[in-house]
Parts: structure tokens; C-alpha cells; sequence
């Protein structure tokens, strides 16, 4: 069981399969990541990947790292090596994309991925170092979220009140925010927040969030795995 958020990671690096930090741990974690975000059966993945990553996605195991973590698997699994067959055996078709996605870091990948539902998700991702990601964007929405921590991710009315409520049910709970931002593509329109805490949280917390009026949807991601 590995804890992205590990202090081992800033020491000797993440517990992994493959021979890069960057292009094998830090893809499969953006593959679990993205894969938590959708959180719905899969039927196809297209992978978009940008700068050294479409360099590497079959030297340097990239693409099975990212298809590995969309299956859920931690960047240590052994199994890592035999994701693509392992997702040909569960119905799931996948295709590797070199592409370029302008101005963002060398090691960025864009996943789509297809539901059973057909309900697109789309997740962009970076691994920015030693096993370490960034999740940039969820379905168009800009965004900027470590994964080292566990996560909120609210889809909310860009109104007056909706964030002080969301960080009072914390402090009521005695949950302290370690990282707290806000993103919106235009004023009064649709935002997201992203909100790392320091400690676990029970579902019966996501349960009120839910009910702050203006709230349209919550994410969350419990990064321990």
C-alpha cells in the first residue's frame, strides 16, 4: 500500500515499477488519479501524450504506466507490465495519441476516457518529478491539484457564500485545509474548488457539502491507496 503523499517520496523516491520516476511512477499515479475522478466502468482510453512523454510511452513503459493506474494499479504493482492484455481482457480498448498540447510541462498526457455509460471524462495530468503529478484540468475545467493529499473537488455557482460554507462544515469538523484554490472561466458562471486536507474525511462530511445550496457536484479523491 503506498501513500502518494509518503514523506519516502521526497527522500528516496516513490516504491515503483519501471526505470523512471517521471515517466513510469508519476504516469501511473496520474492513471489512478484519473481513473478515481471518472469513477464509472470504462470502455475505451484515449491517451494524448505531449513532450518527452510521447517520447517515452513505449521505451520507458509510459503508456503501460498510465493504462496500469487506470486500471488501479500503484505505481509498484508488478501486474504494471501486463496492463495493456489485463485491459484487452476486461473489454477496455485504448489508443496512444503523440501529440502537442502547447505551453505545459514535457511530461503532460491528456486522458479521455470512454464509459459503458458513453459518458466521456477527460483528465490532464503532469508528472512534474520523483514519482510527484499534477492534475491540471477535469473535463475543460482548469484546475491545479498536487494528489498528495486527500482532495475535495466541488463543482459549484460562482456566487457570493458558497466557499465560507464549505470551510465552516470543515472547521466544524475539526478538518484543516492545507491547500485551498479556486478556479472559474468567467465571473458568475460555473467554478470549481479544490480543496487538500490534512486529514481523512468520512463520506458523512461530503454528505453536507452536498447540500450547501449553489453545490452542483462533489469529487472526493481519498489519496492513500
Amino acid at each position: 500500500m503506498i501513500n502518494i503523499g509518503a514523506g519516502i517520496f521526497d527522500v528516496i523516491g516513490p516504491i515503483m515499477v519501471g526505470p523512471s520516476s517521471s515517466h513510469t511512477a508519476g504516469a501511473a499515479c496520474i492513471g489512478n488519479i484519473a481513473s478515481r475522478i471518472c469513477g464509472l466502468e470504462l470502455s475505451k482510453v484515449d491517451f494524448y501524450l505531449h513532450g518527452s512523454f510521447a517520447k517515452t510511452y513505449e521505451g520507458h513503459g509510459t503508456g503501460k504506466a498510465l493504462l496500469g493506474g487506470i486500471l488501479g494499479m500503484s505505481p509498484s504493482d508488478e501486474k504494471i507490465r501486463e496492463s495493456e492484455s489485463l485491459a484487452r481482457e476486461k473489454g477496455i480498448s485504448f489508443y496512444y495519441h503523440l501529440v502537442d498540447l502547447g505551453d505545459v510541462h514535457p511530461n503532460t498526457v491528456k486522458i479521455i476516457m470512454h464509459t459503458k455509460e458513453d459518458s466521456p471524462c477527460e483528465v490532464t495530468g503532469s508528472s512534474v518529478g520523483g514519482g510527484n503529478i499534477l492534475i491540471t484540468s477535469i473535463n475543460g475545467m482548469d484546475m491545479q491539484f498536487s494528489a498528495r493529499y486527500p482532495t475535495i473537488i466541488t463543482k459549484h455557482l460562482d456566487q457570493p457564500g458558497i466557499v465560507a460554507k464549505v470551510t465552516e462544515i470543515l472547521s466544524n469538523h475539526n478538518i484543516n485545509i492545507a491547500f485551498l484554490k479556486v478556479f472559474r472561466q468567467s465571473r458568475g458562471s460555473e467554478a470549481s474548488m479544490v480543496i487538500e486536507t490534512d486529514q481523512k474525511l468520512d463520506p458523512i462530511f461530503i454528505k453536507e457539502l452536498e447540500n450547501i445550496s449553489g453545490i452542483k457536484k462533489i469529487m472526493f479523491l481519498d489519496i492513500e491507496y
